[in-house]
């Protein structure tokens, strides 16, 4: 894998050149963030050596280079999901490449259900701890200590000074933002109301099919995590209308500007 990941980063370095400092991973519904990107340098993910295929909907699939608030930072345009059917080491390997690149800060984005009545659909919840329930991690194997060591603590995974800035940032702007656990499952299926239930018995706040696998990830090689989740649905615990792909991405558009706004002035202060 490491020399995978250097053909990657040598790839990608040759193409837009050095001193990147944030790397921001895109959801489902919120693609569009790049466009605030000014000098944007585009590769699709298909030309980049170890980089899969992205099917999700609305992932379009793009490294993106650019400025953003006087700051170089690599967007990703869209994710690789364990549910696609690619193994573990595949969705991770953007972030491990990011970190390649000279990135020391990452900021991931998700869509979610939401376990709890009060997160509705519309609503921007600020993780600050997660649940693992993929039944996996991307650490399994032999382990690089170049990349990062065996046994990785993940006492600040989320770190507490990024959300604590984050939040003068949404007093600041007027932006509501909410604190959540987020738990992640594999997917592709919806999650029953049993399961939802037995998620908020257990302390989560927010169910998704992703970001776990990153943050663990960015975690081992050593970069700040920033994570946010945009919530595009009740989760069936308190939703009785079967869910669809249309009301995801339009409860996404809602939160869209708000997360938007976050995130540029976030950058422009770290």
């Amino acid at each position: 894998m490491k020399d995978q990941l250097q053909r990657a980063k040598d790839y990608i370095s040759k193409k837009i050149g050095t001193g990147y400092e944030v790397g921001i991973i895109l959801g489902t519904g919120l693609s569009n963030f790049a466009d605030y990107l000014s000098d944007k340098i585009i590769i699709p993910y298909p030309e980049i050596p170890g980089f899969v295929k992205s099917t999700a909907p609305s992932h379009k699939g793009n490294l993106i280079a650019g400025t953003l608030k006087g700051k170089k930072v690599i967007v990703l345009q869209g994710r690789f999901h364990f549910y696609e059917g690619y193994s573990m080491e595949e969705v991770v390997f953007p972030t491990r490449v990011l970190k390649l690149l000279g990135v020391h800060t990452l900021i991931v984005t998700n869509a979610a259900g939401s376990l709890r009545e009060e997160f509705k659909p519309g609503s921007i919840i600020m993780l600050k701890d997660h649940i693992n329930f993929m039944g996996t991690n991307p650490l399994i194997g032999p382990n690089d200590d170049s990349l990062g060591e065996r046994f990785v603590s993940m006492h600040d995974t989320y770190h507490e000074d990024y959300r604590q800035k984050v939040k003068l940032v949404s007093l600041n702007n007027k932006v509501k933002v909410s604190e959540g656990v987020y738990i992640a499952v594999t997917g592709p299926s919806f999650e029953t109301k049993a399961e939802c239930q037995f998620f908020a018995n257990i302390g989560a706040d927010v169910v998704g099919m992703s970001t776990v696998p990153e943050v663990i990830t960015a975690i081992h090689c050593g970069l700040k995590v920033l994570a946010f989740s945009v919530v595009t649905n009740y989760s069936n615990l308190i939703q009785k209308a079967q869910h669809s792909q249309s009301e995801i991405r339009e409860n996404a558009d809602v939160a869209k500007a708000n997360l938007e706004k976050l995130i540029s002035e976030f950058v422009k202060d770290i």
